[in-house]
C-alpha cells in the first residue's frame, strides 16, 4: 500500500524562514564549481578540505544551537540515518568534484540536480510514497529548464559525456542524500545532524584524498595562502553554509520540493561560469532558468 501524498505544508510561520534558508543553501552551494575550478589541488583533496575545513565551523554552529535548545538532542552522534547521510554525501562529493574537473560548469551542475528525480524514484521504491500533482508539474518544468541550461553543450561536446556520466551518478547519491537528510532531522537537530554527517564523510574523503595522491599523482597541499582561501571559501560557504542551510530547510518542508529548489544551483553555477570562467549563457539557457523558477513556484506547499 503506498502512502499518502508526502508532506503536508507546514504552517506559514515555519514555511518562510525554512523557504530563505533552502534559497540560500542553493545560492551557497551553486559557487561551489566556480571555487573546485579555482582550486590548485586534485578533485579528491580539494573534495576533502570542502568538509574538513567546515568542521569547526560546523562544531561552533552546533554547540551555539544546543545552548539554545530546551531539550536534548534525542538518539546517537552516529546514528544510522547520520551514517547514511554521510556516505551518501561522501559518494555525491566524491563523483561531483570529478564531473566539474571533466566537463563544463553548466553541464556538471545540471547532471548533479537530477537529484529531485532521483527522490520521487526512491521516496517510492523505499517508502512507496507519492508526490503530489503540484510537486510532478514542477519537476517537468524544473528539468524542461534545466535541459534548456546544456543542450547546446550536450549536442557540441562529446569530450564531455564522461564529466556528464560522473555528474549524473553525482544527482543518484544527491537524491539519496536528500532522503538521508529527512530521515535524520526526524531525531536530530540541523546543526548536530550537518557537523556529525561531515564527519563521516571527512573519513571516507580522507581515504579517497590520500588515494589519489598516493597512485594518481594529483596534488594534495595547496601551494600557497592564495590556494588555502579559496579551499576555506569553498568549506564555509559550500559546505557549511550549503548543506547547513539544507538541514534546517529539511526540517520543516517537504523534501521532493526542497529537491527541486536546489535546480537555482544550475542557474546560480551557468551564471557564474558566465561571469568568472567565460562560459557564455545563451537565451534559450536564460530561458531555462525563467522555466526552473516557474516550476518551483507551481511546486510551492501552501503554507497553512
Amino acid at each position: 500500500m503506498s502512502s499518502a501524498v508526502q508532506s503536508a505544508a507546514p504552517a506559514r510561520s515555519a514555511f518562510w524562514p525554512a523557504f530563505a534558508a533552502l534559497i540560500a543553501g542553493a545560492m551557497a552551494m551553486g559557487i561551489s564549481p566556480i571555487l573546485v575550478r579555482l582550486t590548485d589541488v586534485g578533485p579528491f583533496a580539494s573534495a576533502f578540505y570542502r568538509v574538513l575545513l567546515a568542521l569547526p565551523v560546523l562544531y561552533a554552529w552546533m554547540r551555539i544551537e544546543e545552548s539554545k535548545a530546551d531539550t536534548p538532542d534525542t538518539g546517537p552522534a552516529f546514528s544510522l540515518p547520520v551514517i547514511a547521510t554521510g556516505v551518501f554525501f561522501a559518494a555525491d562529493l566524491f563523483f561531483w568534484h570529478l564531473a566539474i574537473t571533466n566537463t563544463t560548469v553548466a553541464n556538471a551542475t545540471f547532471f548533479a540536480t537530477m537529484a529531485p528525480l532521483w527522490v520521487v524514484i526512491l521516496g517510492w521504491l523505499v517508502y512507496r510514497r507519492r508526490a503530489s500533482r503540484a510537486a510532478m508539474i514542477g519537476l517537468g518544468l524544473c528539468l524542461l529548464g534545466g535541459l534548456a541550461l546544456v543542450v547546446q553543450s550536450l549536442g557540441f561536446a562529446p569530450d564531455h559525456l564522461i564529466g556528464d556520466g560522473f555528474a549524473g551518478v553525482t544527482g543518484l547519491f544527491f537524491g539519496a542524500y536528500f532522503l538521508a537528510v529527512e530521515k535524520a532531522r526526524l531525531r536530530h537537530r540541523a546543526a548536530r545532524l550537518t557537523f556529525y554527517m561531515s564527519v563521516v564523510t571527512v573519513v571516507i574523503l580522507a581515504v579517497a584524498a590520500l588515494w589519489a595522491t598516493q597512485s594518481l599523482g594529483q596534488r594534495f597541499l595547496p601551494a600557497g595562502a592564495a590556494g588555502w582561501l579559496v579551499l576555506i571559501a569553498l568549506a564555509w560557504v559550500s559546505h557549511a553554509g550549503g548543506q547547513g542551510l539544507l538541514s534546517v530547510a529539511l526540517g520543516s518542508l517537504p523534501v521532493v520540493f526542497s529537491s527541486l529548489v536546489i535546480f537555482l544551483e544550475a542557474v546560480a553555477a551557468a551564471a557564474l561560469g558566465w561571469l568568472v570562467l567565460d562560459e557564455p549563457v545563451s537565451l534559450l539557457q536564460a530561458l531555462g532558468g525563467l522555466v526552473i523558477i516557474a516550476g518551483i513556484w507551481v511546486s510551492r506547499p501552501r503554507p497553512a
